[in-house]
Order: structure tokens, then C-alpha cells, then sequence
């Protein structure tokens, strides 16, 4: 029998300027899976969990999963909550012995009483493990790597995608890393490099521009006999901490100053070409004056809420680009997700094929994507909101927007829905019974992620800042903790 080696995943990416701290319950309304329960939702799909089992069966590794977590984008996570996820971690270690310890993690966890809740949650088991037992994470590409977070963990690797398509594949990798580790053939670091910016410009995408020459030259560097793993994060600027930003990570051994020089080359680069923006963020007005005109000769218009992603901490329920929509009386169009609770709660009392008047989203913060919008719909269908993907990233894997409902206003069909979450699978608009490809026009709240599933049945892609708590406009948020100065809030001559 090989080693013994203790696995669990938590995800979040943490938005300091969300008015929705996140507790115990938003864990449960994505998923907290424990054990068995989660090796057998996750244990065969792109997730890191597979990718840990792969490494475990290739390696005869005994492996205790103890759980899988995760809760969308929002505020910082209260205390109570954290420790519910940490206590059956350290329950573990306390009554096993293992060899190893392999992590799925994200990058940008915040606390509401520490900004570094990657480093706080490695704080906890290294107090209990001591510092001998190899450690290994996987990061999202959006993480902000703490300098804790490589001191408390030997092997660090991130998802090399964007949209993320590879996290199996990364969890196997570091799982072979630790696998060298725990038999003492290797003893890797993880260094890390910056730059004083609050991302990388074009948030780390991969489908095009700078990062396809970075991801390359990460891969190249990688097959050096001392190098295991080179991490490019784009950071994620919806975190007012202190350690924000791009990084460069390398996880080696042997020569580090070589790997420094490396890691500084790809970081100088991220700095460099800075002002290299890939999108073009139209207005809201813009957007629909396009949607009006445009004919699907070629695949729907797809529109993407850039500013409104609840897959970055938006709420969800900006109403800016939907009232500019309706204004150009855009017709065959779908539009999702909207998030309001109290619509939907209403909806579920009504008929369906009946006509009502509802005040549609912007309850959150009107300051931050519009006020609520009055409209008179037809109510289509009411759906309790589960769906299953089918796309390049959650293949098979079950997700939920809650209790749901599809309203048709105007020429427009809109899914209003109870849980935030980004659109990124078809059958997110499919599952209640709207097609994507059947429309003019479609959309939806995402910054890049629809792209894996959107992109191939697209005619024409735009982007759009709605003005809500996502935009790019950084200089609009009420940043406090920042290092400053940073790019772009501050000009700096480097």
C-alpha cells in the first residue's frame, strides 16, 4: 500500500465590496460534500477532486477525501462559517496519520477577520501537522498568492486555462509532485514575484493575447529536472488586501536564482504590457444599439454582462443593459441570469401564461447596475433551478440557480432565479427551456467564462460594462487596503 494522504477542496473567491457576507448557508446552496458523498458528484468530472483520485490510483495511495466545498462569489466569509469547514480538516489529521496533505483551494478567500483565508486555513494545519509534511495546493489562475501561502505550502499549481478547462489535469499534476515529495526524491519550494498592479490587465485569459506566449514559455520551464510546477495568476482585483495582484510562482528546487529570474521575466512582461487591453467594453447603450441591428446569419449576438458576473462577487440583478435592451425594443433575444429572490418568490404564486407587473432587480445597491426596472411580463415557466452542465467546464456536474422563473417582456426572455450564478454552460438557459441558439440575442452575465461554451455557437461576441460592482472602472471602487500606489489607480514609473 502507498501513502496515506489527506484531500479536500474549498472554494471561494472572496469580493470585498459585496454587501453579502457569506455564510455557512451559501456553502450549502453550491455544495459542501462530504467524504464519499463528494468522490462520488466530483470523483469522475473536470474537477481537482478527480485529478487527486487519478494521482492516488496511479500511485496506490490510500486517500482519505474529507470534503468538497464551495460558495459563489461574494462578501467575506464570517468567522463561524470558516471554522465549519476547517473543524472536519483538523478533526482528520488529528485522529489519522498521513504523509501527505493535497488541497483544492482558490486564492482569493477572504475573512471577515483576516484577508489571507488560503493562508489562515494552511496556518491552522501546519500548527497541528508541524512543518515536515509535504503540502500541496491548487490554485484558480485568479488567485492572489500570499506570501503565507508559499511559506505554509511546499508545491503550489495553478489551473493554466482561462476559461478553466484543465483543473483535473492540475490536480493530478500536483498530486505528482507531492507523490515525489512524500518519497523523498524531491524537496520543492514554491517562490513568488509581482508586480504592483491590482490584475493582470486582461484578467489572465488564455484563448488569446500575452498569456498564450507566458503559458508557453511556464510549460517550457517546467521540463527543467528541478522545476515542478510555474504558476501565472492574474490576481483578482475585487479584493481590497494588501497581497493583490498578478504573481509569478515557481515550485522547484535547486537553483532559485535562476527560478527567481524566470518568475521576473514573465512578471516584467504581465507589467510591460499592461495598457494591451483585448477587450473593448462598450456602454450599455452601445450594446443594445448592436442587438437591434444585428442579424444571426452566423450564430446569436452573444452579450456579456462583464461588469455584473456573479461568478466575480456581482450581484446579479444589475438592470442597466436589460433596460437598454427593452429601450431598443431588441426582440428574440434571452437574457440571464436576473437574480431576485423576492420576484421569484412572487412568481411561484402565479400562473403560468398569465401576465404580471413586477419591480425586476437592482435591490442590492441601485448605485452599483441600475434600480429596479417596472415591467409588465408574461410569465413563462416556474422551475426549481437545478440544472446539469454539459459544457467544457462542468460536464456532468449538477448546479442550481434555485427557485426559478423565465418571464418574456417585450421580445426578450429573461430567467430570473434565486441564487447568483454566472452563465457558463448552454444548458444553463436550456434546462428552462430556453435555446441560445435559436435567439438573435443573447445575454449574459459573465466576464469570460461563457467563452468555453458560448464561443463555438456564437456570430459575434461584445462585451459590456453595465456599470455594476464588477467594472473594470476600478477607480469607481472604494479601495482602503491596496498597497498603494498601484496600476491603474496610480501612475508609477517603473
Amino acid at each position: 500500500m502507498g501513502f496515506n494522504v489527506l484531500t479536500a477542496e474549498i472554494s471561494h473567491e472572496t469580493n470585498s465590496f459585496s454587501l453579502h457576507k457569506t455564510g455557512r448557508q451559501a456553502f450549502m446552496s453550491r455544495y459542501a460534500l462530504m467524504g464519499a458523498a463528494a468522490i462520488a458528484e466530483r470523483g469522475d468530472k473536470n474537477t481537482e477532486l478527480a485529478g487527486f483520485l487519478d494521482a492516488g490510483r496511479a500511485h496506490h495511495w490510500q486517500v482519505n477525501h474529507v470534503l468538497s466545498a464551495a460558495a459563489g462569489p461574494s462578501g467575506k466569509i464570517r468567522r463561524k462559517a470558516f471554522d465549519w469547514f476547517c473543524e472536519p480538516i483538523l478533526s482528520s489529521i488529528k485522529n489519522h496519520q498521513f504523509d501527505g496533505i493535497l488541497l483544492g483551494l482558490h486564492g482569493a478567500m477572504g475573512l471577515d477577520f483576516s484577508e489571507d483565508g488560503e493562508g489562515e486555513l494552511l496556518r491552522r494545519i501546519r500548527s497541528q501537522v508541524g512543518s515536515k509534511m509535504p503540502i500541496a495546493i491548487t490554485l484558480d489562475p485568479h488567485a492572489n498568492v500570499s506570501r503565507l501561502m508559499c511559506a505554509l505550502a511546499d508545491i503550489i499549481v495553478s489551473f493554466k486555462t482561462y476559461p478553466h478547462v484543465d483543473m483535473r489535469d492540475i490536480g493530478r499534476q500536483a498530486g505528482d509532485i507531492l507523490q515525489q515529495t512524500m518519497a523523498g526524491a524531491i524537496t520543492p519550494q514554491t517562490i513568488r514575484v509581482g508586480r504592483p498592479m491590482l490584475e493582470e490587465v486582461n484578467g489572465g485569459r488564455t484563448d488569446i493575447g500575452p498569456m498564450i506566449e507566458r503559458i508557453a514559455a511556464a510549460r517550457l520551464y517546467e521540463e527543467q529536472p528541478d522545476v515542478f510546477a510555474v504558476s501565472i495568476n492574474a490576481g483578482f482585483a475585487g479584493a481590497d488586501v494588501k497581497e493583490v495582484g498578478p504573481t509569478v510562482t515557481v515550485t522547484g528546487q535547486g537553483d532559485f536564482t535562476a527560478h527567481k529570474t524566470f518568475a521576473e521575466s514573465i512578471a516584467a512582461d504581465i507589467w510591460n504590457r499592461r495598457f494591451e487591453v483585448l477587450n473593448d467594453y462598450l456602454s450599455v447603450t452601445e450594446s443594445a444599439a448592436i442587438a437591434a441591428d444585428y442579424e444571426p446569419g452566423n450564430g446569436p449576438l452573444i452579450i456579456a454582462d462583464y461588469a455584473d458576473n456573479p461568478g466575480a462577487g456581482g450581484y446579479g440583478d444589475s438592470t442597466a443593459l436589460l433596460s437598454a435592451l427593452l429601450d431598443a425594443r431588441v426582440a428574440n433575444a434571452c437574457f440571464g441570469p436576473m437574480v431576485d429572490s423576492q420576484v421569484v418568490q412572487s412568481l411561484h404564486h402565479c400562473k403560468v401564461g398569465g401576465r404580471v407587473q413586477i419591480e425586476l432587480g437592482g435591490k442590492t445597491d441601485p448605485e452599483f447596475g441600475g434600480a429596479p426596472l417596472a415591467v409588465e411580463a408574461e410569465l413563462v415557466s416556474l422551475d426549481d433551478g437545478n440544472f446539469v452542465g454539459d459544457g467544457p467546464m462542468i460536464h456532468g456536474l449538477p448546479g442550481s440557480f434555485g427557485p426559478s422563473a423565465v418571464i418574456r417582456v417585450g421580445g426578450i426572455d429573461i430567467l430570473v432565479v434565486t441564487i447568483p450564478r454566472q452563465i457558463l454552460d448552454l444548458q444553463q438557459f436550456k434546462t428552462f427551456g430556453i435555446d441560445p441558439q435559436s435567439k438573435a440575442v443573447v445575454a449574459l452575465k459573465s466576464m469570460q467564462h461563457f467563452r468555453a461554451a458560448f464561443e463555438p455557437i456564437a456570430g459575434q461576441i461584445i462585451v459590456c460594462d453595465s456599470g455594476a460592482l464588477c467594472t473594470p472602472r476600478y477607480d469607481r471602487l472604494p479601495y482602503h487596503n491596496v498597497p498603494r500606489p498601484i496600476f491603474p489607480l496610480d501612475q508609477i514609473d517603473m
